[in-house]
């Protein structure tokens, strides 16, 4: 063999031995994992635990749960519902790591002869793929028996469709320490949750007794009822278990108490008042010495929970004491001024540039109108003819309307002169232009509204859409059809509300009160419209 030959063999050798490490590097890597093997689709299985589940005649501190996988829990603060709740609250691990087998440490002390339930949701799953073990309960007792009955039932929205999801399902034993504030400062003797599947609910491993049944949409997590921030329903009156009976509760978010926040100077002679709950009836007095011919007046904020106080002449004073009043509330608050510069007359129109054909064109304005001036007002068509017109002041949100008969296919000029508005200080309008327009009739829709099994009157039938928010509505005192004419052509849910008190809008409950928000009723299919189309519905209610 030639030196050159020689060579190449060797290189040859020297390249057969690289790739047959690399194969063995790349077999190894690729070992329990085929590629196009199928993806892991099958829930951890729980081997065993210790102590059994469903033990009696607990006296530990931990417990575990062991599995055939490793697995590790997800979304536990949202997921597990412990029943009766603990305080403090058991130690479980593992968060944000993974192993064979969850632990919980018991920091409370125990209550004797009490059965405790902790229902996972779907929090824990395995490592690769995030398969859930659904629903796992682990149950023990710390008397010589598990308890073993339940309440079960349906959780439904006063006011929308659909009810929320992860609804927590109480019951507050009535015993010597029972009252309806209750909900407000402490944890219910049993929870649930309905989870995000379903809205049916299962209170299990119960004792006999007689309870007060609870939902609330919680909104911290703290099983106590916030008013400002969750939904609550309650069963009327008590429930007595065992119980074959089916529940069922209606979710509404309560009508805020009237509060008042801390004023705060705003801008030049307005000052802001915060409030919570019904404004329509809040007073503001200035205590004290007042300056003479001092004027004042409220208008509210458009977008917050605010009512501008405004006034006049300025005060030349540090502070002032305030007395705000709203029905039975009353409160005085302390005021410190500041010198700031005084808001710059803003007018503006306040409604769509197309109107509808029973939608009138309005204008508002930042600082309050003291005078109007119709003379400095013109509203022409597309013709050049003038169009008569009357107005309305809604003073509190400082809008003027102005209502004129609209025609199809028109175009509306509105022409506003210096000094047709005058505001509380003085100052008037420079000259503004505005165009608005109308469709014509056959770029809307009519909808007849016909209702079938009405318990009783008033009712106010009112057209939402998809979202379920309102964009019609009609009241009556007696049977009749509901003509819906000219309504923007999208798909509707007819809603019913049956307006007890005749106020004619809906109203919400009261937990303290034990009064149920008024009944509502909705069609179960979305009623479809069309541009110069006339549907005609029958409302079935059940």
């Amino acid at each position: 063999m030639s030196k050159f030959d020689l060579l190449m063999f060797k290189t040859f050798l020297k390249i057969s031995g690289l790739f047959l490490c690399l194969s063995a590097v790349l077999s190894c890597a690729n070992r329990g994992r085929p590629e196009g093997g199928p993806k892991d689709v099958d829930a951890p299985v729980i081997i065993r635990s210790t102590p059994d589940n469903f033990t009696t005649n607990f006296d530990g501190k931990e417990i575990r749960v062991y599995f055939d996988e490793y697995v590790k829990v997800k979304n536990l603060q949202k997921q597990l519902i412990i029943s009766p709740p603990m305080d403090p609250e058991p130690t479980i691990t593992p968060l944000g790591s993974a192993s064979k087998y969850i632990k919980i440490i018991i920091n409370d002390t125990l209550l004797e002869n009490t059965t405790y339930a902790f229902n996972f949701g779907q929090s824990i799953v395995d490592n690769n793929e995030e398969n859930p073990y659904d629903y796992y309960r682990y149950v023990l007792s710390t008397g010589d028996y598990i308890d073993s009955l339940s309440v079960k039932g349906q959780v439904f929205d006063a006011k929308e469709r659909a009810a929320d999801e992860f609804i927590s399902v109480m019951l507050y034993e009535i015993d010597s320490t029972y009252s309806d504030s209750i909900v407000y400062k402490q944890k219910p003797k049993y929870i649930t949750n309905t989870l995000d599947s379903t809205t049916t609910f299962s209170i299990d491993n119960i004792k006999a007794g007689t309870y007060k049944l609870i939902a609330l949409k919680d909104e911290n997590g703290n099983f106590t009822f916030q008013q400002n921030g969750d939904k609550i329903g309650f069963y009327e009156g008590y429930i007595t278990v065992p119980t074959d009976s089916l529940y069922s509760i209606k979710l509404f978010n309560e009508e805020l108490d009237f509060d008042v926040k801390r004023p705060k100077q705003a801008a030049g002679q307005k000052i802001a008042f915060g409030y919570e709950g019904d404004y329509k009836n809040m007073r503001v007095e200035l205590l004290g010495e007042r300056p003479d011919n001092y004027v004042t007046r409220l208008t509210k904020d458009e977008s917050s929970d605010t009512l501008y106080y405004w006034y006049k002449p300025k005060i030349e004073k540090d502070s002032a004491l305030f007395r705000i009043t709203n029905k039975t509330f009353v409160d005085t608050l302390n005021h410190r001024y500041r010198q700031l510069e005084n808001d710059s007359l803003i007018v503006r129109v306040a409604s769509n540039s197309t109107l509808t054909f029973d939608e009138d064109f309005r204008i508002a304005a930042n600082i309050p109108i003291e005078k109007f001036d119709k003379r400095q007002v013109k509203i022409i068509d597309k013709d050049s003819i003038d169009v008569a017109f009357e107005t309305a002041f809604d003073t509190l949100n400082n809008t003027y309307s102005f209502i004129f008969e609209k025609q199809q296919s028109q175009k509306y000029n509105v022409q506003l002169l210096p000094g047709a508005f005058e505001d509380f200080f003085g100052n008037v309008n420079d000259t503004i232009n505005i165009n608005a327009r109308t469709k014509t009739y056959a770029d809307y829709s009519n909808l007849r509204v016909t209702l079938k099994n009405v318990k009783s009157y008033p009712i106010i039938v009112q057209l939402v859409n998809e979202r379920g928010e309102l964009q019609y509505e009609q009241f009556a005192d007696e049977p009749r059809m509901f003509d819906f004419k000219a309504i923007a052509p999208v798909n509707y849910f007819i809603r019913v509300v049956y307006d007890t008190n005749g106020n004619r809008k809906w109203d919400t409950g009261n937990y303290l009160k034990q009064v149920q928000p008024e009944e509502i009723r909705y069609s179960n299919i979305v009623e479809e419209t069309r541009a110069n189309w006339d549907p005609v519905i029958e409302f079935i209610l059940d």
